[in-house]
């Protein structure tokens, strides 16, 4: 008897505890009824603040209530740049795939390719930073080379855009130091033995980065892999180069001391 009372007891205090949620009043909306313009405001007092998260809900709330006015378009692009800002760089991306494919003859649509670069830029960190790993030939490039890709894309689509000067020096950048990071790796496989693997990397930047400052040092690893491989002929041949292109390199001295030595 008890034990049903305490039951019944129970099923009391659910049912109150469920009319008491039922009766909680919804949160109100303080937005309800602004125009577009005012939502738009908000949102770019919010940005010049830089609480990106408040100013990204106001824009939101522009394009699932105006998504076919002047300020929906613009409430997209500033939402690529806001997430871009606030740390997150695949949304960038999708938001910026997602007006371009939405809006290919935008006036403004070369902005969306630039942010898809820039996001990819910001992700790949710079490739130079990124030579802390013990294992640098485990190290991902993938993420500069598309911001490389994207950076060609705008350059290749909009040359006269205000965004393509940026873009083109931000491509060299990038080409210089994906250039600086195979030399690394090379330098990685010579310190460790593995010459061949090391001649084959120093051949790749040679073949792909030959107008870069990392050439030289390409040359430089070539050569001592080739002394280590006893390949005293091919020393010279790749010292040869490397005279002739860069005859003011600091290493110069030491490889010739090493290829004399080696014949």
């Amino acid at each position: 008897m008890r034990r049903q009372f305490k039951l019944f007891l129970s099923g009391l205090l659910a049912l109150a505890l469920l009319a008491g949620c039922s009766l909680l009043p919804d949160k109100i909306d303080e937005t309800k009824g602004w125009s577009a313009q005012r939502l738009y405001s908000e949102a770019k007092s919010s940005m010049n603040d830089g609480n990106y998260k408040t100013a990204l809900e106001y824009l939101d709330k522009i394009q699932a209530r105006y998504p076919f006015g002047r300020y929906a378009q613009q409430a997209q692009l500033d939402t690529i740049y806001l997430q871009y800002k606030d740390g997150e760089p695949d949304a960038a991306i999708a938001a910026a795939d997602r007006f371009i494919k939405a809006n290919p003859r935008h006036p403004y649509v070369d902005y969306a390719y630039y942010m898809k670069g820039m996001a990819n830029f910001s992700r790949s960190d710079t490739i130079i930073d990124r030579f802390v790993p013990t294992d640098r030939s485990k190290t991902d490039t993938a993420t500069a080379r598309q911001s490389y890709n994207d950076f060609a894309e705008l350059a290749r689509k909009f040359p006269n855009s205000k965004y393509a000067q940026d873009a083109q020096q931000r491509m060299q950048f990038l080409h210089n130091s994906l250039a600086t990071y195979e030399v690394h790796v090379a330098d990685h496989y010579l310190q460790r033995g593995a010459y061949v693997a090391a001649v084959n990397r120093a051949k790749y930047v040679l073949e792909n980065y030959s107008r870069t400052p990392a050439a030289a040092d390409a040359l430089s690893i070539m050569t001592q892999a080739y002394v280590k491989m006893n390949m005293p002929q091919l020393a010279a041949d790749s010292l040869r180069v490397l005279q002739h292109n860069y005859p003011d390199s600091p290493d110069l001295p030491k490889l010739n001391a090493l290829v004399k030595g080696a014949g």
